[in-house]
């Protein structure tokens, strides 16, 4: 077990704290470098997961693993903003310390299994599970194609893969397949908090996974396309997270005011 001080973790801006969660294979400064104006209203928490960056590794990625440091991040209260698998470790985290989160937003997290049981759906965990199987077969480079080309990847694969990038496909290899998270949905529902799910607007499946998710968690929909899966770097992206995180730090602000 590693603990949260062990995650390299980036802050700029002033203001109310909102912690970034990324996911496979890129790092939280890639992830999340279009959201970087965003620092002159908010104060942004970009940790790197386990193995990424400077951060320690676990033995394994593992959602379930990195949930408690993400949970830990939060802080007195944060905004707590996950994208794909990031998204996975986002519910978990907050299930795990409702009472410090102010706002939920994800955008396409990787728990297929809310909409299990659609074909499409179905047919994408079965691949991705057929994937995983072979991949000692595989190189990174083999296997970080076949797994954007499920995704909705839009970046683009070099021929071949070197630093922070082959690191990223190596540690994409091991770790734990999100569609195996099993988020206590009812229980992020009852909580009180704010919650916003979003989509690029480019992919069946996960605009099935979406609408699944904000429906468990009676959280607000949108969609944002452009990017594909590459959500956080759509052009719509910030204006519509931005907006959501206003309303909601307004509410928390109300709520601690009418606290005794």
């Amino acid at each position: 077990m590693i603990a949260a001080k062990s995650l390299a973790v980036t802050e700029s801006g002033e203001g109310p704290p909102v912690v970034l969660v990324h996911g496979s294979v890129a790092s939280a400064e890639l992830t999340w470098r279009g959201q970087r104006s965003l620092a002159a209203r908010w104060r942004l928490i970009a940790p790197d997961r386990p193995g990424f960056g400077a951060s320690a590794p676990l033995e394994r990625g593992d959602f379930e693993a990195e949930a408690p440091l993400f949970a830990e991040l939060l802080g007195d209260g944060a905004h707590l903003v996950g994208h794909s698998y990031g998204g996975v470790i986002a519910l978990l985290a907050a299930a795990l310390r409702p009472q410090a989160v102010r706002s939920l937003t994800i955008s396409e997290p990787g728990c297929l299994g809310v909409a299990a049981g659609l074909p499409a759906v179905d047919r994408q965990i079965e691949n991705g599970c057929l994937l995983y199987a072979h991949a000692a077969e595989l190189s990174p480079r083999d296997f970080l194609v076949a797994f954007r080309g499920g995704a909705g990847v839009t970046r683009d694969t070099p021929a071949q893969l070197d630093g922070a990038q082959l690191d990223g496909a190596r540690l994409l290899m091991s770790e734990r397949p999100p569609w195996e998270a099993d988020p206590d949905w009812a229980a992020l529902s009852r909580a009180g908090f704010p919650k916003l799910v979003l989509s690029g607007g480019h992919s069946e499946v996960f605009e099935a996974v979406c609408d699944a998710a904000a429906e468990r968690l009676g959280a607000e929909r949108a969609t944002v396309p452009g990017r594909g899966h590459t959500v956080p770097a759509a052009d719509g992206y910030n204006g519509a997270l931005e907006s959501f995180l206003l309303r909601s730090e307004d509410a928390w602000q109300r709520l601690r005011g009418a606290s005794p």
